[in-house]
């Protein structure tokens, strides 16, 4: 099930600084939805620059996702609660429902486990 945002610092729709310069807006934080390695916490942006067409492409947005995870997501979800087993940080060039298929939106996701306050990045 699907947990609403616990935390009022991860506000949907605050802007948020990404290393790259690129715009970044918070979609949302999905908390205590279960993933392929447990309790996952997702933090959903939107980056425009990604898309077709855009000035970001998809070694910046990495980088930028990398950063994510390390300076906006972990100060979040130390506070929160039992440790996730799994961070999924993703950037999608709209707005987009979760879950669902939109093969015309450009898409990048990255998954991470924490270790000693350090995101590790997790292949899919």
């Amino acid at each position: 099930m699907t947990q609403p945002d616990p935390d009022p610092s991860a506000a949907a729709g605050e802007s948020v600084a990404a290393p790259s310069g690129q715009p970044l807006t918070l979609q949302e934080v999905i908390w205590n939805e279960p993933g392929p390695a447990g309790l996952t916490v997702r933090f959903r942006f939107v980056a425009p620059e990604i898309g077709a067409g855009g000035s970001i492409g998809f070694e910046t947005a990495s980088a930028d996702i990398q950063a994510l995870c390390e300076s906006y997501a972990l100060p979040r979800i130390a506070e929160q609660g039992p440790m996730p087993a799994q961070v999924v940080i993703s950037m999608a060039d709209v707005p987009l429902p979760f879950g669902e298929p939109a093969p015309e939106a450009t898409q990048y996701f990255e998954a991470f486990t924490i270790r000693d306050g350090i995101c590790i990045w997790e292949p899919f």
